[in-house]
C-alpha cells in the first residue's frame, strides 16, 4: 500500500510561490510583447465631429490617430496635404524619424514605401508633385498633437513629409506650416518604433493607411 505524503506548510507556500512566479513571468512576457494593449482605438463612426470634410484618418500599428485639418490656417498646404490622402500615397509608408515623447515623422513618399524601402536614402526623399510655399504667417500654437509640414533648412521646401509633435514645440511657430490637429489616439503614436540612440529608426513602423473620413 503506497502512503500519501502530505506537503508541509512551507512546502504549499513554496509551490503557490512558484505557480505565481510563473504566472508574473509569462504576463509580463505578454505585456511587453503587445505594445498596443492598453491602446485606446477609436472609431471615427462613433464620434461626433464639427467639420465632416476635414477630418483624416491614420491607421498605425495601435490603431487610429483621428486628425482635424486647418485649410482656413493653411489653404495651399492643406490642399496637398488632403490630396495626398486622397490618393492613398501615405499607405506602407516608413515613420522614418521618431523623438521619443516629441514627434514621430512620415511621408518619404520616395524612398519609405514598405516594399521598396531604401534606408540610405530614407528620409530625404520626395513626391511627384514638387514643392509648394509656407504657410507660416497666420498665427498658430504647436501644442501637443498639432500636425505640420516638415521642410529641409529653407523655408519654401514643402512637400509630402508630415510630423505630429508628441509635446509642444513652441520654437515651431512661424516656422513650419501647421495642417492640422490629433483629437484622438495620440497614445498610438506615442507607441511608435523609436531608436534611443538616434532620431531615425531602422526597420521602422509604417504608416497602415491615411484616409479622408468620407473614404473611411
Amino acid at each position: 500500500m503506497i502512503r500519501k505524503i502530505k506537503q508541509t506548510r512551507s512546502e504549499k507556500y513554496l509551490t503557490l510561490f512558484l505557480i505565481i512566479l510563473v504566472s508574473i513571468t509569462f504576463g509580463s512576457f505578454f505585456l511587453l510583447k503587445n505594445k498596443c494593449l492598453f491602446v485606446n482605438n477609436y472609431d471615427p463612426n462613433k464620434l461626433v465631429f464639427n467639420d465632416l470634410n476635414n477630418i483624416a484618418i491614420l491607421n498605425v500599428p495601435c490603431g487610429n490617430v483621428i486628425i482635424e485639418l486647418y485649410p482656413k490656417v493653411s489653404p495651399n498646404s492643406v490642399k496637398r496635404f488632403k490630396m495626398l490622402i486622397k490618393s492613398k500615397e501615405y499607405d506602407d509608408v516608413a515613420f522614418h524619424r521618431v523623438i521619443e515623447n516629441f514627434l514621430v515623422q512620415a511621408g518619404d513618399l520616395e524612398y519609405g514605401k514598405k516594399n521598396n524601402i531604401n534606408y540610405t536614402y530614407l528620409g530625404t526623399g520626395s513626391s511627384n508633385y514638387g514643392k509648394i510655399q509656407s504657410e507660416v504667417n497666420k498665427p498658430f500654437k504647436f501644442k501637443k498633437g498639432s500636425v505640420g509640414l516638415a521642410r529641409k533648412s529653407e523655408k519654401n521646401t514643402e512637400d509630402s513629409q508630415f510630423f505630429i509633435l508628441l509635446n509642444d514645440a513652441p520654437l515651431f511657430e512661424g516656422e513650419y506650416t501647421p495642417v492640422g490637429k490629433v483629437l484622438y489616439g495620440l497614445g498610438a503614436l506615442k507607441k511608435i518604433k523609436y531608436n534611443n540612440k538616434s532620431e531615425y529608426v531602422l526597420r521602422p513602423d509604417f504608416i497602415n493607411f491615411f484616409k479622408m473620413l468620407e473614404d473611411f
